[in-house]
């Protein structure tokens, strides 16, 4: 069964309309979902969680304004309160971020984009 890729995205990030344009340009359909306008939930989030590497740190956005001006020690927050802090601040989020579920793409990534084109053509000419 296909799975649909959803891409959370901010309109005037640079690294979001880059990486729109190259799904656009491969040809490759994909569900947009505006970070600000249509945040992930709590369990959205943490599905995305469950797809990274890294663990929180791969999707939260530390270099960003809005996580200098917070102030706060994330180290000693609990897991429950940081994700309710990242819906209520969807700045906190690095962007853009891909998924189709089962794979995370986190920002410009050529290289996983080139994977993720690789996968539909299999699954095209499989179907």
């Amino acid at each position: 069964m296909k799975k649909n890729l959803v891409f959370y995205t901010y309109p005037s990030c640079t690294s979001c309309r880059r990486t729109k344009a190259w799904l656009k340009e491969h040809n490759i359909t994909f569900e947009e979902r505006h970070l600000f306008r249509e945040t992930p939930n709590i369990e959205e989030l943490l599905n995305l969680i469950k797809l990274t590497t890294e663990g929180i740190d791969e999707i939260l956005a530390t270099r960003s304004q809005s996580y200098r001006e917070l102030n706060i020690d994330i180290e000693s927050l609990r897991v429950t309160e940081l994700l309710k802090l990242m819906t209520e601040e969807p700045r906190l989020l690095k962007r853009p971020i891909l998924t189709d579920g089962e794979k995370l793409i986190v920002g410009f990534d050529k290289g996983n984009l080139k994977k993720l084109e690789n996968k539909k053509l299999l699954f095209n000419n499989i179907g």
